[in-house]
């Protein structure tokens, strides 16, 4: 039996949400480097200020990926409990953020409000799932990112429209320009109306109607009992890579957010062995046993794309903490953050995230789809890497802070074929049973990377390239190089593994 197909208007609210959603994020991406530096932070600690954003990412998705697939509270489903409370609680640290008195208030803030939009965000991955069929998975991935790319135009332009109605954009040292407060107020409300939109346009279908569509595979017992068969060695292996990090950052005298990353090696390698134990002892309804046999046993098609997330969102992540000190310093000479001139720039920068998210609202829908059937859909996420590390590059090229909208341009493709490609090419392979957990587990490597950027980042720049902060962008077009190259293993076996090609909504 298979799930009806969606319309325009299904379609349309099935991920209208993610349109508050991104805003939050946008608001996020382009102003908290911002808000540090006009709270009086150095720009080579700035990393460490945003590790809040992976690591909250890191720990949350998969464990609501998990709690989503087994919950069900009645008329309001499965997923949407989630969208829910994630939406109000980000809409709280959305209009709590400006107000922060001090540094330590704002990174606080930031970990609430990127905690609080993973726990909605997470969950509309597998909704698309949950919703449509699997000949509607790609469209509904394309319209999802349309919504992506508008809601970050809305929440980049904000402050600039702001400033254009006369809202003061400077502030005095050590406070946030009104600019950005409203911005945030203003985010934090559309959001919640946006998922709400969701919440209450859409029905999701109940246990047996998806046992109808597709036979339940067995719950957590093959993930778990492959799992009680491995023995401690890689657990082990996880440990001394940790203690090694933190060897190496106190031999070279690194900065602190390294120790982060040698806790992280060793916690999951301590999380493995206690999986590895309670698994042994038959336990296979625990939830640790469960992520931890299912990113254990990831389909190969899983693990070879989530090397391309691991290159493609560092890229990312590098771009969204240094474009602003970037713009500040190369295209407007300022360094101050008090000053009208890195205040200008700021505003630019998020006219520039707003063109490249502009960009990738249209391309989701027009030349995606064109590529997509030219080319079949590994290829066309290989081009879409391409444009990435173009316009990353071209940061070297242009001065004139208007040549980098053509930047943008190329940016805004890669962006769109992120957000649309990878999960088009997974959707139709995944068990629908464990579509949130292994949508979670996939996600992980969206937010590996960027904690590996907040954590190492800070130090390399100390080290090479000390307040130099455009040769960041280098290591942005390197790494989507290396992108481009981990696809081919994914374009070589694209024939017998990839979905349907992604088709515009009708």
């Amino acid at each position: 039996m298979d799930k009806p197909r969606q319309g325009f208007a299904g379609l349309w609210n099935i991920s209208f949400g993610f349109f508050g959603i991104q805003i939050g994020f946008a608001l996020q991406n382009a102003n908290m480097s911002r808000i540090f530096q006009s709270l009086g932070e150095d720009i080579e600690k700035l990393p460490g200020l945003w590790v809040a954003a992976p690591l909250t990412g890191l720990l949350v998705q998969p464990i609501i990926g998990h709690m989503s697939d087994r919950t069900w509270l009645g008329r309001l489903g499965r997923r949407r409990p989630y969208f829910l409370a994630g939406a109000i609680l980000a809409a709280i640290a959305l209009f709590v953020m400006p107000e922060s008195p001090a540094i330590w208030f704002a990174a606080m803030m930031l970990w609430i409000l990127d905690a609080s939009l993973n726990i909605s965000m997470e969950p509309f991955r597998a909704f698309v799932g949950d919703m449509l069929g699997k000949e509607q998975h790609s469209v509904g991935y394309a319209v999802q990112t349309a919504f992506i790319g508008a809601g970050a135009v809305v929440g980049s332009l904000f402050p600039s429209l702001m400033e254009a109605m006369g809202v003061a954009n400077v502030a005095p040292p050590g406070q946030i320009p009104d600019t950005v407060r409203y911005a945030f107020w203003f985010g934090g409300l559309a959001l919640f109306l946006a998922v709400l939109w969701t919440v209450v346009a859409t029905r999701e279908y109940s246990p047996e109607e998806m046992a109808a569509f597709e036979p339940p595979a067995a719950a957590n017992a093959p993930a778990v009992r492959a799992l009680a068969s491995r023995g401690y060695a890689a657990s082990a292996g996880w440990v001394a890579a940790g203690i090694a990090v933190a060897f190496v950052q106190m031999r070279f005298a690194l900065l602190r957010e390294v120790l982060l990353l040698g806790a992280l090696l060793a916690g999951y390698g301590l999380a493995s062995a206690l999986a590895i134990a309670l698994a042994r002892r038959g336990n296979d309804r625990n939830m640790l046993s469960s992520i931890v046999g299912d990113f254990a046993g990831m389909p190969l098609l899983m693990k070879r794309l989530a090397l391309v997330q691991f290159f493609s969102w560092s890229a990312l992540f590098i771009m969204w903490i240094n474009t602003t000190p970037i713009v500040a310093q190369y295209h407007y000479g300022a360094t101050d953050a008090a000053s009208a001139a890195y205040q200008e720039a700021s505003n630019w920068v998020g006219e520039l995230f707003a063109i490249y998210n502009g960009v990738a609202a249209i391309a989701a829908l027009t030349l995606l789809p064109w590529l997509s059937r030219r080319f079949g859909q590994a290829r066309t996420h290989m081009i879409g890497l391409g444009c990435g590390a173009v316009g990353y590059a071209s940061f070297f090229l242009l001065r004139d802070p208007a040549h980098l909208i053509a930047s943008e341009i190329f940016i805004g493709i890669f962006w769109a074929s992120v957000l649309a490609m990878p999960y088009a090419i997974l959707a139709s392979s995944l068990p629908q049973a464990k579509l949130g957990i292994y949508m979670g587990l996939f996600n992980m490597f969206v937010v590996l990377p960027q904690l590996l950027v907040a954590t190492v980042m800070g130090s390399i720049m100390q080290a090479l390239f000390p307040g130099e902060p455009i040769y960041t962008m280098a290591f942005a077009a390197v790494t989507l190089l290396l992108a481009v190259l981990a696809m081919t293993r994914v374009a070589s076996a694209e024939a017998g593994i990839a979905g349907p090609a992604v088709t515009a909504p009708r």
